[in-house]
């Protein structure tokens, strides 16, 4: 009996090396292979739309409060992504899989499980992989939902900025008078326009326009939280992944250790006891490589989440734990973040929006116009007719004057936002300085004194003890602090590391973390034509 079935994968790798890993993924499973082509019916796609953000570098950003910031929102585009279609593999590409059943003398072959060949695929494409920062970094950009999420706004405020500055329709319209008098009906065809004063929907669109500029402020300030939670979870990674490099080299030491204690028990020349410490210290040491295990994965998942992978298994990251630690100039630094911060970029958008929205409230009293023109036919007379109209509301009760002050409010409101933002930087810079020269010292001290030392006392030490010149229990000591060192060494480097990424990102972090959504819709032009 044999059955077939189609299968299917996703293309979830761009890249050269894992495109000549994946075929191997399924060993026992399954073999890809090309061939002729053959019937491909019953074989549907299901295409998914996503929306894609381009990258959107602070250059592209305008602060002018005058600048028409749609010309810089070219980063939304909706599709169909080849990366989210599923790669097809046609009828000639399926493999039986063949076992022989013991208690019967059929081969039966067995249709591969579709998820399972894709996990096994996932798995040794992940394992096989040196990931390196700056492919999670572009990854990270193109699928975080959050930076995806900001770009939407920010249509969403174009399409508000379109659509308060549209002109309100004329209106037209057919008047009979005098209908059931013979001969003397009248009939008029008339044209009804209202003109808004004031200027009223230049200054809605330009309201709208700041608001479109902070939130591209705020896509760029995205980008930033998601580069820097991507380089912290990578070294936090990359040190998990170095905890257990060391666990795995300490332990080959430790069992050295046993085996040592062993053969001077043998050779009457040691005690049970030492052999009994040797074992306990071997058996701490493995305890710690399971729990460095358990924090690596810990720490991968939280790198592909925020990579935008979450179901990546653990594999391999390629990079060094290594940041320069030299002092740097930090004044320079505040200086250049205060004045190229996106997160501060979008607090003055918001101040100059709020300063248009007031200018936008005082010309709210100033009255439409209302024009009528009418032509027709009085039967009565055998004449023609044309009649005209215009009004305008008075603003007697009704001068704004609630709007405006409540504009006014939100103008001082965003003003003081402003300076908030400003210290709530220099707050967080002033934390990630102290954390980077308390973290830059430390790792110094340990790189020029604690580990070559630790190093040449664990060599003279297990010297002196084979030659039964040391106590064993001192040879313990020097091993655990030999480890310890080692171990307080990662830490340190990464907690640079997380430093110097929160400062090379302008002190923002929170990549997953909901955007701002935009404040305004088409009330504005709503208010032009009716708040009177």
């Amino acid at each position: 009996m044999i059955r077939y079935r189609h299968i299917t994968t996703q293309t979830l790798f761009r890249m050269p090396v894992l495109q000549e890993t994946l075929p191997c993924a399924c060993l026992a499973v399954a073999i890809f292979v090309s061939g002729c082509s053959a019937s491909r019916s019953g074989v549907t796609h299901s295409y998914r739309p996503i929306c894609v953000a381009k990258s959107i570098s602070s250059q592209n950003l305008s602060a002018t409060p005058n600048a028409d910031p749609s010309e810089t929102l070219n980063a939304l585009e909706c599709h169909s992504s080849d990366s989210d279609r599923p790669r097809q593999l046609h009828s000639d590409n399926i493999v039986p899989v063949a076992f022989e059943d013991q208690q019967a003398t059929e081969v039966l072959t067995v249709a591969p499980d579709e998820e399972a060949v894709q996990a096994a695929q996932l798995s040794v494409a992940s394992e096989s992989y040196r990931w390196s920062l700056a492919e999670l970094e572009a990854t990270a950009l193109q699928q975080n939902p959050a930076i995806l999420q900001a770009s939407a706004s920010a249509q969403k405020a174009v399409g508000y900025r379109n659509q308060v500055g549209l002109k309100p329709n004329p209106m037209i319209g057919y008047q009979g008078q005098q209908l059931g008098d013979a001969g003397t009906d009248q009939h008029l065809a008339f044209v009804e326009q209202d003109i808004v004063m004031g200027d009223k929907l230049r200054k809605n669109q330009s309201v709208l326009s700041q608001e479109i500029q902070s939130q591209l402020w705020e896509v760029e300030t995205q980008r930033r939280r998601v580069l820097t939670d991507v380089r912290q979870r990578f070294y936090e990674a990359l040190a998990a992944q170095r905890r257990q490099e060391l666990a795995i080299e300490f332990e080959a030491v430790a069992s050295k250790g046993v085996g040592f204690a062993e053969a001077r028990l043998r050779a009457k020349e040691g005690t049970r006891p030492e052999v009994l410490q040797a074992e306990i210290q071997l058996k701490e040491v493995q305890l710690q490589r399971r729990n460095a295990d358990a924090e690596f994965r810990g720490f991968w998942r939280q790198l592909m989440a925020v990579s935008g992978m979450p179901d990546v298994p653990p594999g391999t990251l390629d990079g060094q734990l290594s940041v320069a630690t030299a002092d740097r100039d930090w004044d320079a630094i505040q200086d250049q973040i205060l004045s190229s911060s996106p997160e501060l970029q979008g607090a003055r958008s918001r101040f100059a929006r709020a300063r248009a929205h007031l200018d936008r409230q005082q010309a709210q009293a100033i009255p439409n116009l209302s024009l009528a023109f009418g032509a027709g036919q009085d039967n009565g007379t055998g004449s023609g007719m044309i009649n005209t109209q215009i009004g305008l509301p008075l603003p007697i009760h009704n001068r704004n004057q609630g709007n405006i002050t409540a504009a006014h409010a939100e103008f001082c409101r965003a003003s003081q936002d402003v300076r908030r933002t400003e210290k709530a930087i220099q707050s967080r810079l002033a934390g990630a300085r102290r954390d980077f020269e308390v973290s830059a010292a430390t790792v110094l001290q340990y790189e020029q004194e604690i580990l070559p030392r630790a190093q040449e006392t664990l060599d003279l030490a297990e010297s002196a003890y084979e030659a039964g010149e040391f106590d064993f229990l001192q040879v313990l000591i020097v091993r655990r602090t030999y480890f310890d060192s080692n171990i307080a060494y990662v830490a340190a480097q990464v907690d640079l590391a997380r430093a110097a990424a929160m400062v090379d990102g302008s002190v923002l972090a929170g990549g997953l973390e909901s955007t701002r959504e935009t404040e305004f819709d088409s009330a504005l032009r709503d208010q032009s034509l009716t708040g009177q």
